[in-house]
């Protein structure tokens, strides 16, 4: 049966019978679901889009030229793909740079290590003997002031996962070490990479330094370059200088939130959002981290867009501003749109690569649960299992999460995600096409589903306070 049979079907044949309260969807949803499946493989749009943003506009810092440009990017891709409505919301923010970095292992084994400075980090350059911690639980045990003039390095691994888990693990290494060395007197802090390369290069991240002490300069060593520090502190004391050219600049910048949709054509002031975060890191061109999700959701709306007839709710898609940073588009995204949390009905992001996705599961509530049973079955042809109890909502999906809205999970593989997140190595060429319209798939396929879904996914304001 042709798609537009199907799309007509849904507004000729009578509403699948639906339990009273429970949130079901229409059979002719379903099977203009399987077709936007297909389509959605064969489609290049995810393709032509990360291809497009990591070229025209590269890497997107927060507060940089290219963030102005990939806003500017973004506006008109939206408008190129068919979006109808086309809009942006001011995000406000502290501006930090990176101009240079290097460090250097001094005296008789002198050489040069492979650094980056670590988001937040000060600048300015610090010699200093090297302690080697094997974990950020054995820097806290070190004895107050047992540092003083030294250089705290925190050695410890992070281990593949295809969930990611493990970087959860090991991030506080990243956001709670320096504070850590500071307190224990340390005039510099180098940590192992948050990463799984074994390439030459260091993965940045933002860091934070707990109110009232002095920042210090703090950088990440590649995987390579960490294991080689360890390897000369096995032989003796060992020196660096660690030279930073970076730091917050003291102004503040106003960047955007880009907002596309579909308009529904029964419901069109209820939305299903899908998203993604715009920014990147400086090191790379920000490819899977975050191109191919800004790329998966604008196609997958976008094909949504392309059926004869519309979503009966809106697809509304979101390139947040700035998430790199601390989330800060997306609490801006939650505080202005609180009151319309209600009619937020399910959100969904994409921000963990553009690796096959393996899993699905959502935050609905049993009397929606029969619902979500058929949007897996629609995702199960893609090699996607339903796993109840797992997954979460994205980073810039969990503000608008914690004060009531629904949340659906695409678990993407990400086996080899933390070799490029982060570093130099994010790049154009380690997408795959095939597994990016794969997600495209899936993106589309949730959207459509949840959109003319009869019955909602559980959203609904949280009393200030509440436990998510």
């Amino acid at each position: 049966m042709r798609l537009a049979t199907l799309l007509l079907s849904a507004c000729l044949l009578p509403a699948q019978a639906v339990v009273a309260g429970q949130t079901r969807i229409p059979q002719a949803a379903l099977d203009v679901a399987a077709q936007l499946r297909e389509q959605a493989l064969a489609d290049g749009t995810a393709w032509r889009v990360v291809e497009s943003l990591t070229t025209e506009v590269g890497p997107r810092l927060p507060g940089s030229e290219a963030d102005a440009r990939a806003v500017a990017w973004a506006q008109a891709k939206l408008r190129e793909l068919g979006y109808d409505k086309v809009w942006i919301e001011p995000v406000t923010f502290p501006t930090w740079e990176r101009r240079g970095e290097s460090a250097e292992v001094l005296g008789a084994h002198a050489q040069p290590l492979v650094v980056t400075a670590l988001g937040g980090s000060p600048g300015g350059t610090v010699e200093g003997e090297v302690v080697r911690f094997e974990s950020l639980e054995a820097l806290r045990a070190a004895p107050e002031g047992s540092l003083a003039g030294k250089i705290a390095f925190v050695d410890q691994p992070m281990e593949r996962a295809r969930d990611g888990s493990n970087y959860g693990k090991a991030g506080a290494v990243r956001s709670r070490g320096p504070s850590e060395a500071i307190r224990k007197g340390a005039a510099g802090f180098l940590m192992r990479s948050l990463g799984t390369t074994r390439h030459r290069v260091a993965n940045t991240g933002i860091t934070r330094f707990d109110e009232g002490l002095e920042p210090i300069p703090s950088a990440a060593l590649s995987l390579p370059d960490a294991d080689q520090l360890a390897r000369l502190l096995a032989r003796g004391p060992v020196r660096v200088r660690l030279a930073l050219d970076c730091g917050w600049t003291g102004e503040q910048y106003t960047s955007h939130n880009v907002i596309g949709e579909i308009t529904g054509r029964e419901a069109p002031q209820e939305v299903v959002l899908i998203g993604a975060h715009l920014d990147s890191w400086d090191l790379g061109t920000g490819a899977v981290d975050d191109a191919s999700g800004v790329a998966i959701t604008m196609a997958a709306g976008h094909l949504v867009g392309q059926l004869p007839q519309r979503p009966r709710r809106t697809i509304r898609v979101v390139a947040f501003a700035n998430e790199e940073q601390g989330l800060i588009g997306a609490r801006e995204y939650a505080r202005r749109h609180a009151g319309e949390v209600a009619n937020h009905v399910i959100a969904a992001e994409s921000d963990f690569g553009a690796g096959r996705i393996y899993g699905f599961n959502t935050s609905a509530p049993e009397s929606a649960q029969a619902a979500v049973r058929e949007i897996a079955a629609a995702l199960a042809p893609l090699g996607i299992e339903h796993l109840p109890g797992r997954g979460g909502p994205g980073p810039d999906i969990s503000p608008l999460a914690a004060i009531g809205g629904a949340w659906a999970w695409l678990g993407q593989d990400g086996s080899r995600y933390f070799d490029l997140h982060h570093n130099a190595d994010d790049t154009l060429d380690k997408v795959d096409p095939d597994d990016l319209a794969q997600n495209v798939a899936a993106y589309a396929v949730l959207s459509w589903l949840a959109a003319e879904a009869e019955g909602g996914f559980g959203s609904a304001p949280r009393p200030a306070g509440a436990n998510e």
